[in-house]
């Protein structure tokens, strides 16, 4: 290296140069000095060995075998990058296999939750995971391990997916919190899986003949929108191992059965045929909440009607106020189950026995009524004896009568029905007991002529006590007989 140097008469060659080796050093001590201090700053011949021989390059750390760094097959490069599935390339608005055959679609459905179950509105509505399987060639990609490749929602966008939808369904969503649940799972050969989180109410077809001793069946169906059996075959991907369910699903009032899955072709007349899917399920209703708040308070308002039948007859305001208020009681138990259930145009099971219950309480009202009634036209046949006989001249006549035992003692009792407080003096009271007996002795009569002729029922009529006490037999017999007709035939 000649180095000039600065004269009198401008730059000129030095006669001397510098050692190389000198040179080398100081440019490696500007480059790093660290690396260099005390190992290289000493020059050769000054008495201090060499620790390592400068090669002229400089010294990096080698990485360690622990960390090996992935390639990053996201980073964006320079130049015009390969497309992996080739989505450009393609026309992605026709199937796979246009013009071909149909192409198979396969389905397999994962039940999350059974939310709710409408009588009023007669829906259900069912969250779910549908999951499509099909093959298109298009997407394949070449790969050494033959791994899938999984993306979001976004893709969906840009490829063809089967346009499947919820025959009869009200109302359906995909979640999207906090994206959208849509996976897209691609494999290297073009195979597809499709899946999506829906939530979806659809309608069920219920038959409320036997409410509440019932069983639903419903269906959710799923059906292609536009390509018919010609175009696209959908179908059950493992058979009825396609349908799954959560087995902790369960409902308030309704025992899930069974789920299983069918299929079918449906006819349009003015687009063609169509592959139709169907997940059935069956639900059996719990009887033990209508049990307390139905059939039990009913079942109580007829035995309190029943009260009655033992309640004096001249005590008009507790039998009369005892019968209202059972009728009004039915009437507001028949009101609130119509209110929760839709109005059908037939007869339920909890309508014939809330009916026949009202029926029963009604009967008690009019079997007073009719106690009641007679008990006005006796007294009044009584009044007008009383008139016919002002004197005690048939006095002797009526105990000789008595005493030949012409009465009975419970006709002779029933003189304790004129009250204490209308005791008379002692020839008014004779004059009473005269019109009673008289009056014992018309019945006797008419009594011994209606027994010749076979006419019972007339004695009945005529006793208000009869009727009372056949009545607290009849009724609840005829009770208990409906109940074990109802019970066997709607259980």
């Amino acid at each position: 290296m000649t180095i000039k140097k600065r004269g009198k008469h401008g730059f000129m060659e030095a006669p001397w140069k510098y050692d190389r080796r000198k040179c080398q050093i100081l440019v490696a001590t500007l480059r790093s000095p660290k690396k260099m201090v005390g190992a290289q700053m000493t020059p050769p011949g000054l008495g201090k060995p060499r620790r390592k021989r400068w090669t002229g390059h400089l010294e990096t750390s080698k990485p360690s075998h622990l960390y090996k760094k992935n390639l990053d097959v996201t980073k964006i490069r320079t130049g015009k990058p390969r497309p992996l599935l080739r989505v450009e390339d393609h026309d992605f608005t026709m199937r796979p296999a246009f013009g071909g055959p149909a192409i198979p679609v396969g389905v397999d459905v994962q039940v999350e939750s059974l939310d709710s179950i409408s009588e009023v509105d007669m829906d259900f509505t069912m969250t779910l995971y549908l999951r499509h399987y099909w093959r298109d060639e298009r997407l394949a990609f070449p790969s050494s391990s033959n791994r899938s490749m999984t993306f979001d929602g976004r893709l969906v966008k840009k490829i063809w997916v089967p346009d499947v939808f919820f025959v009869h369904s009200k109302r359906s969503f995909t979640h999207d919190t906090t994206t959208d649940n849509i996976m897209l799972r691609v494999f290297p050969d073009g195979h597809v899986l499709y899946s999506m989180r829906i939530t979806v109410t659809a309608m069920c077809n219920m038959d409320f003949s036997h409410f509440p001793l019932d069983s639903q069946t419903c269906s959710l169906e799923l059906e292609s929108y536009a390509y018919t059996d010609e175009d696209l075959m959908l179908y059950w991907k493992n058979g009825d191992e396609s349908l799954k369910t959560d087995e902790k699903i369960s409902l308030s009032q309704f025992l899930i059965q069974k789920f299983h899955t069918t299929s079918r072709l449906a006819f349009y007349s003015s687009t063609g045929w169509y592959n139709r899917l169907y997940i059935n399920f069956t639900l059996r209703r719990h009887i033990f909440f209508f049990l307390l708040q139905t059939y039990f308070p009913a079942t109580l308002m007829v035995m309190l009607s029943w009260v009655s039948f033992w309640i004096d007859h001249r005590a008009v305001p507790a039998r009369v106020s005892l019968g209202i208020m059972t009728v009004l009681t039915m009437s507001t138990i028949i009101t609130g189950v119509n209110a929760s259930m839709p109005r059908v145009s037939y007869i339920r099971a909890v309508d014939i026995y809330l009916w026949v219950s009202f029926v029963f309480v009604f009967l008690s009202v009019l079997e007073y009524a009719a106690v009641n009634y007679l008990t006005t036209v006796q007294e009044q046949k009584e009044r007008k004896l009383r008139d016919k006989f002002p004197c005690t001249c048939g006095m002797l006549h009526s105990r000789t009568m008595t005493l030949d035992g012409s009465y009975s003692e419970s006709e002779a009792n029933s003189l304790a029905g004129y009250p204490r407080s209308h005791i008379l003096p002692e020839e008014e009271r004779q004059d009473k007991i005269v019109v009673h007996l008289a009056l014992n002795s018309e019945l006797t009569s008419s009594r011994k002529k209606g027994l010749l002729k076979g006419q019972m029922g007339l004695y009945i009529f005529q006793n208000t006590h009869a009727i009372d006490k056949y009545s607290r037999l009849i009724f609840p017999a005829f009770y208990i007989v409906f109940n074990l007709i109802y019970w066997s035939v709607f259980s």
